[in-house]
This record gives C-alpha cells, structure tokens and sequence, in this order.
C-alpha cells in the first residue's frame, strides 16, 4: 500500500503532454492492430492491369489438332505460308497437327519494353489436345487495337488425354494451355505518374464508413487536410508540395496506412455446395428456434400366390407396401436478442444441424424478420 501511495504521488509529476501521447499511442496501436493497409483494399486509379488478346495457330500436334471441318484454322494455314512465299491450295491442306488458339495475357502497370508475361492458350477449333505443341510468333493487342507485346513458345497443358477403342482417360484439360513467360512487351502504356498534383483512391468493396475512415487515416498520417471523401467508393487525395516530384513515394506512404474497413452484416450461402459463411456484424432479435428432420421411407415388395400343378387357378400377385414415418424430436432453442456470431455458432451447434440446415434456417429467419443481415444465395 506505501508503495503504491508513493507512486500516486509522483503520478502528477509527469506532464499532460506525456500522459497524451501515451494514450494516443496505445489508441494506434490498438487501431493498428485490427487495421488492414490501404494497398489491401484499395486501388489507386490509374495503376492496374491491361488485358491483351491475340489470334495464333499451334503447330506440331501429333495428330490431335483441328480437324478439315474447320474453315478459319485452314485459311490461317494458308495465309502464314502465303507470307513466307509459299502459295499452296486450300483444298489440298489436309493436317491434323495445326490448331487455332486466342491467346489473352495481363499486361501488368508500368510494364516495360523488354519485359516478359506469362500467355494463355485456348483452342477454338475441334482440337483434342495441345499438348507438345509450339505457338508461332502472335501479336497482342490491347483495346484500343495497337499491338503491346507479342507472344511465341512450347506450351505447356499441365494434363494428358488418351483413348483407345472402348475406354478413354483424361487429366485437367489438355485443350488449355500456358506458356510461362511466352510474350515479350514490344511498346509501353502512356502514363505520366509522376506529374501528378492528384490521386484517386477507390475502394473494391465501397463502404461509406470506411472510405470516410480512409480519409481520417491519410490526413492524420499526414498531418494536414489532404484527403476528402467523395463517395462510397472513392477518396481524393492532394499531393502535398514537397512530394510533388516524388509521388511514387507518396503512394508508397498512403498504401501502407492502416485502416479498419467496415462491411455490412451479412450471411452468404451457397445451395449447391451447402457453404454457409456468417459475418462479424451479423446479429439476431430474440426468437425461437426448432429444426428437425422427418424421415419417411417406402418399401415395395409382391406377394405372389402359385396355383398347384395341373390346376385350373391362376397366378395372383398382391402388392405389399411397407409405410415407415420417422420424425426427430428437436428441441427448442431459445436466442436472446443482440447476440455475437460466438453465441449464433454455438447455438446452431446446440441444434446439431448441418450446413444444408443452416440454409433453411437463416431463410426462415429473414422471413420472420428476426435476420438483423442480408441474406445473400449464391
């Protein structure tokens, strides 16, 4: 007790200021602590990926490419050899060791010439396989048309296919294919980055709470008011002067900001696959509740009654049918009001009920208006 009297009295000897930036501290910290960065659930405008897509052919099949009853692949057999001097008539072109394919890759942010993407093969024709196969030179384009990067290599299916007269087996799906760094960047993205004076922020799951909060978050990182909401989705942010020459590095600040997203309650079920997901905020008035499964089983079976030998009678069948109703006796739960997902989880437990159950339950719950969430059926 003297000891603890003696600390009391020297407690007044330490400053306001000390005793604010304390509390201030452990206040972040504990905001940190649940807090995710702005680069997590953010994107900063104008920096994300292109898609490209091209139109190649895939050669050296053995045997299990398109077939004669694809026009286009024939044609674009005949145009390529036609470019190398080779004039050849159609109707003589008769292989099975060529496939068309669309190429599409993701051409990543300030990529540059030079760079190499991995490609995606995809067979359009009747092709059985592009296994050991090799995609000539293809051009990708973007949008707008012009051509980004251009894609060429041995592809790889990660899978097999194989028949013989009366069975067949196959792994994955051997008319898709990869080609890992298979194109090469030829031109570059217009992007003036670095001149920018300002940023868009926009959230992929737009929040009002939290894209408010990520405007509180940037302006007191910062120090000064340079972040504004404009809507759920969006926060503007000024580049302050001293980084107007460096805004590379002031996005490399904002993205690591912690931030506490909020999400509204909600409850997510999948029928096909009985996958129930529940949110944090997911609350339930007071209600009761009662789950049981009935049960009713039929059984066919005949009764058949044979005459004696040499008898004037007649064979007679009597259906039997056996009726069997078996129906649980489930208890009732009661569920107060304002509960956690804690006391939800252990309630439903309590019940014993499946996650195909879950489903039936929450829909009657949103039905009684006892659901305080949004229920959403995928």
């Amino acid at each position: 007790m003297k000891r603890l009297a003696r600390w009391n009295e020297r407690t007044p000897r330490i400053g306001k200021a000390a005793w604010m930036l304390l509390v201030g501290m452990l206040a972040i910290g504990v905001s940190i602590a649940h807090a995710a960065r702005i680069k997590d659930i953010a994107d900063v405008q104008g920096v994300r990926h292109n898609q490209l897509v091209g139109y190649g052919l895939v050669v050296g099949l053995n045997g299990t490419g398109d077939g004669n009853k694809t026009i286009f692949t024939v044609q674009s057999l005949v145009s390529m050899l036609e470019k190398m001097g080779i004039t050849v008539n159609p109707n003589d072109i008769k292989v099975k060791n060529v496939a068309a394919v669309m190429v599409t890759a993701d051409m990543p942010p300030f990529a540059k010439a030079g760079m190499q993407i991995d490609v995606s093969v995809s067979s359009i024709g009747d092709a059985k396989n592009l296994q050991g196969g090799t995609l000539l030179f293809t051009p990708l384009k973007a949008a707008n048309g012009q051509i980004f990067a251009v894609a060429q290599g041995a592809v790889s299916t990660g899978g097999f296919a194989a028949q013989g007269a009366g069975a067949s087996v196959q792994k994955n799906f051997p008319t898709v294919g990869r080609i890992p760094s298979g194109a090469t960047i030829e031109r570059e993205m217009q992007t003036v980055f670095n001149e920018r004076d300002q940023l868009r922020i926009s959230l992929r799951n737009p929040d009002f709470t939290t894209a408010s909060r990520m405007s509180d978050a940037i302006n007191q990182a910062l120090l000064e008011p340079v972040a504004k909401m404009t809507d759920a989705a969006t926060v503007d942010v000024r580049v302050p002067g001293k980084y107007l020459d460096n805004v590379s590095g002031f996005v490399t600040m904002i993205e690591n900001i912690g931030v506490a997203p909020d999400t509204v309650s909600k409850v997510v079920v999948n029928e096909r696959t009985g996958t129930v997901v529940i949110g944090e905020n997911v609350r339930i008035s007071t209600v009761a509740i009662a789950h049981g499964n009935l049960s009713i089983s039929i059984k066919e079976d005949a009764k058949v009654s044979q005459p004696m030998p040499f008898s004037q009678g007649q064979t007679v069948v009597t259906p039997d049918t056996t009726l069997n109703v078996k129906e649980e006796k489930a208890p009732i739960f009661l569920m107060e009001s304002n509960v956690t997902i804690g006391d939800i989880v252990r309630a439903l437990n309590a019940l014993g009920v499946t996650p195909r159950d879950l489903i039936s339950i929450f829909q009657a719950l949103q039905a009684s208006g006892a659901l305080q969430a949004k229920l959403e059926i995928m």
